[in-house]
């Protein structure tokens, strides 16, 4: 698997990307290739202060339901509409897909988060 090195990961599965003064946030690959085909991605609410590891939303496959955890502490600032209409976006391009944008409290709780290499060694440790 070939990762993104312009973000960070969490060990739930969640990638974490800048841009500008918030944060995108997705669903790894690997996450994907875990739940399946996805039917439905919501219950995120913007406004909604959420601490680190919180619950943001919920992606559904035909397989299982999912969490969505806040990488890291702030306030959810958008949703990607897209997902409403077409959640298997995900499936099909999970690192350009972004889910949500939070707007950090304090961004260098990034800095925490898994890189690339971090990452893939959580997958490959099962």
């Amino acid at each position: 698997m070939s990762l993104p090195n312009d973000r960070k990961y969490t060990s739930s599965h969640e990638w974490v990307k800048p841009e500008g003064d918030a944060f995108l946030v997705g669903i790894t690959d690997n996450a994907q290739d875990q739940l399946g085909d996805l039917v439905f991605v919501g219950d995120f609410k913007v406004g909604a202060q959420l601490a680190a590891g919180d619950v943001a939303g919920v992606v559904e496959s035909v397989k299982a339901a999912s969490d969505i955890y806040a990488p890291v502490a702030g306030e959810v600032v958008e949703f990607n509409e897209a997902l409403d209409g077409q959640p298997d976006l995900i499936n099909q391009a999970a690192f350009d897909t972004w889910i949500f944008k939070i707007k950090p409290a304090n961004a260098a709780d990034a800095d925490a988060l898994l890189d690339g290499e971090g990452y893939q060694s959580l997958v490959d440790a099962g």
